[in-house]
């Protein structure tokens, strides 16, 4: 259990972060679903724009908890505060860094409000596992530090869209003895740079791989998910297939998560189960 006390706080509550895997619900495991079932209400945020579609997380979120619950729970639903997503205000690193601080701090606002309004034990589920690519543990030790709330913190694991990768395409990530490196899209071009020749990545706005023909690829959209996709081959011959089953994934679940295996020709290959 991860404690974070805060010296001026007024009030004690425990919040449990609950990793939910992919989207599937038979992959909840019985410790999250254990979880699940101990709070007395869930805290979602909502990325849905002013009068548009409604957000398709959400309602995956509230098929989760039909699903094992078996009752409508108590749910603080937020407006997710807007981040700057603009390239001109986010080529750096400062700048996306500055970008991503901003909307940490206006989500950790967010949150205490919900939590403050809320009596009893409260739930974040995390997509996939929530050591990987996710703000909620950060977000709510920022909560903690200014005092309003003392949070006892659970961090339940959950299956990450890594293993599943794995498991669907039937390969090992590494060799014997050999790294693996895991990374976002957006910081792919450096860890080339760097020589790193096994990659993961993750959190693709886009998928540009320019240099990286004769790599191998193995990629997969939405897993776990009813619009789940796989490719996987070289990437030269592959980049046409693998943008339309982008697409298809987009159009059939109104979002697109997908993360992918790249390794360089000359790497050790990957290991079929």
């Amino acid at each position: 259990m991860v404690e974070v006390r805060a010296e001026r706080a007024s009030r004690t509550k425990r919040v449990r972060v609950i990793g939910v895997g992919p989207g599937d619900p038979s992959m909840v495991t019985v410790e999250a679903l254990e979880a699940m079932r101990s709070v007395e209400f869930f805290v979602v945020s909502d990325k849905s724009p002013r009068g548009g579609m409604p957000d398709p997380l959400v309602a995956a979120r509230g098929r989760l908890l039909d699903v094992h619950l078996g009752h409508e729970p108590a749910v603080a639903r937020i407006e997710d505060p807007a981040r700057e997503r603009r390239p001109e205000r986010t080529g750096t690193q400062a700048e996306y860094e500055a970008a991503v601080e901003a909307w940490h701090e206006a989500r950790s606002m967010a949150y205490e409000e919900a939590l403050l309004a809320y009596e009893g034990d409260a739930g974040f589920l995390v997509w996939g596992d929530p050591a990987f690519y996710d703000s909620t543990i950060r977000i709510l030790e920022r909560v903690a530090r200014r005092g309003s709330l003392e949070l006892k913190i659970d961090v339940i694991a959950g299956i990450s869209s890594v293993q599943l990768l794995a498991a669907r395409h039937r390969i090992v990530l590494h060799e014997v003895g050999q790294p693996l490196h895991v990374t976002t899209g957006r910081r792919l071009r450096e860890a080339v740079a760097q020589g790193q020749d096994n990659i993961v990545v993750m959190l693709n706005r886009v998928i540009d791989l320019p240099g990286l023909d004769d790599w191998q690829i193995w990629w997969g959209g939405n897993l776990g998910n009813p619009s789940e996709e796989l490719v996987a081959g070289r990437v030269a011959d592959v980049m046409p297939e693998i943008e339309a089953a982008r697409a298809r994934a987009r159009v059939a679940a109104g979002w697109v998560m997908d993360i992918y295996l790249l390794r360089a020709p000359d790497a050790p290959a990957a290991v079929e189960a």
